[in-house]
Parts: structure tokens; C-alpha cells; sequence
């Protein structure tokens, strides 16, 4: 007798063979609900309320998050925070958040370091003497409101929340990982157990209950804000307004709402 994990593996293996042909039907499978992730939530919005909320009244919410590199000390308690939070694989290699070392060299040369996500901190690897500068970049999900990710799931599992979070329904993720490879910003990666993609939902279950993100909380330096896009005197907002804020690889246009303060050329 099949066992129920053999077919489930027979019904995933066959869909990712498929999934060649799905693009010419992904209209048929928004029609199928979503189920909202983050946490314990067990929220489930359908595709045809998701669209009617996504055009609610601006007074409605639409977050993103900010982050001050001028702050960022690399201590990597923001890691730590999103995996114990959000039951992320304690292997290195698997984050929904990270944090990068970026070394300046005076040749001109940039070394780019991120050992085991900063989960242990970040110290110095490059001799004094040959340091033009140096600083931290924290990393995550840009929740883009035009993400490419969404754009080449071919069974509609990757979606934009009516409050603009992008998010991963695993019911119907079957683990093809176009998505991963359409993220410029690498932010995604297979669950290596679930076989799924798992990525930063803005801890979506906090911030739908009035809490900050979990590596908002713990930030030490106050590195990391979140907010509401449309709340013109709220934290992020004001982020925006009290500094000179960019996005990353502006030139995808992406519609970004991850905004930085301080981040300098050489980020890539």
C-alpha cells in the first residue's frame, strides 16, 4: 500500500515536471485559496478577497521596513531572533535574515563576508593596515509590491498579502525554485525538509497583532524599524523623511519596501 508521504512526493514530483506547461494556466490556480503564513496563525484569505482587499482605502495598512546601517554593529542577534521565531533551519546557510560584512580595501578591492549569517557576530578579517573602510549590511525579503518571485510561480504559492507582505502559501509550493533563482536579492531557499521555499514574511503574524518584527525587538542599536507605508506620521515613514534613504538595485525597479539609511555604493 502507497503511504501517504510517497504520495505526496509522487504528487510533488509530477507537478514540478509540469511545471513547464502551468504558466499558461496560473490564472486557473488563483482561484484556489491562500493560507496566510507566519507563526501559528491559521488565517486563510482566497484569491478573489485578496483582490477585493487589495484595493481597500489608503488608510488601510501597507508595510515595509527600514533599516540604519549607520547603526548596524553586525552582532547578529536579528538572525539569532528570526530563526528561533520563525523555526528556521539551525544549519548555517538557511536565513530569512542576515547580516554582511563589507571590507573596502585601499586597492580598491571589496570583500564581502556573511559567516553563518552573523549568528555568531562578525569580526574583522582583513588586516588593519589594508582597510579603506568597512561596515555591516543587514539582508532580507524586500517585499517588492511588483516582485519577480510572484511574477514566475507557476502555481500561484508565492503571493502579496492585502497589506503587501509577500508570502509563501507551502500548501501549493512544490518547490521548483524558480522563484529562488527570480529573487535578485537572494533572500529565498528550499526548506531542506519540507522541500518548499521559506523565506522573511515581516513576521507577519506579530505585525498583524500590533508587534514589531522579531529582529525588529531585539535589534540592540535600533538598527531595524518597520511601519505602515500609509500612515504618513508613523515610524517608518518618518525613517524615510529624517534620512536619505535608497533601495537596493534601484534600476530593477522592484517597487523595494526594504529602505536603507547609509547604505553606501558598494552594496550590492
Amino acid at each position: 500500500m502507497e503511504t501517504d508521504q510517497n504520495k505526496n512526493k509522487s504528487r510533488r514530483d509530477f507537478l514540478i515536471t509540469t511545471t513547464a506547461l502551468a504558466g499558461g494556466f496560473a490564472s486557473l490556480f488563483l482561484l484556489k485559496p491562500f493560507k496566510v503564513l507566519g507563526g501559528d496563525t491559521t488565517d486563510v484569505v482566497a484569491a478573489k478577497d485578496v483582490k477585493k482587499l487589495a484595493g481597500r482605502p489608503k488608510e488601510d495598512h501597507w508595510f515595509g521596513f527600514g533599516f540604519d546601517n549607520s547603526l548596524c554593529i553586525g552582532c547578529g542577534s536579528c538572525a539569532k531572533a528570526c530563526k528561533a521565531e520563525n523555526n528556521v533551519p539551525k544549519e548555517p546557510f538557511y536565513f530569512r535574515t542576515w547580516v554582511e560584512q563589507y571590507v573596502v580595501k585601499n586597492d580598491e578591492t571589496i570583500k564581502v563576508d556573511s559567516p553563518n549569517g552573523a549568528i555568531d557576530g562578525l569580526k574583522q578579517s582583513v588586516d588593519d593596515k589594508e582597510v579603506f573602510k568597512a561596515f555591516f549590511v543587514p539582508k532580507t525579503c524586500n517585499h517588492c509590491y511588483k516582485s519577480p518571485c510572484t511574477q514566475v510561480c507557476p502555481v500561484g504559492a508565492t503571493f502579496v498579502s492585502p497589506e503587501g507582505v509577500v508570502l509563501v502559501d507551502e500548501k501549493y509550493c512544490v518547490g521548483c525554485g524558480y522563484c529562488v533563482q527570480a529573487c535578485p536579492y537572494g533572500c529565498r531557499y528550499i526548506h531542506p525538509v519540507k522541500h518548499t521555499v521559506d523565506k522573511c514574511t515581516l513576521c507577519y503574524h506579530r505585525i498583524m497583532q500590533g508587534t514589531a518584527p522579531a529582529c525588529v525587538d531585539v535589534c540592540p542599536t535600533g538598527a531595524r524599524t518597520y511601519g505602515d507605508l500609509r500612515d504618513k506620521t508613523g515610524s517608518l515613514v518618518m525613517f524615510i523623511k529624517n534620512h536619505k534613504c535608497r533601495v537596493l538595485k534601484p534600476h530593477l525597479n522592484t517597487g523595494s519596501k526594504l529602505f536603507y539609511n547609509d547604505l553606501a555604493e558598494e552594496v550590492r
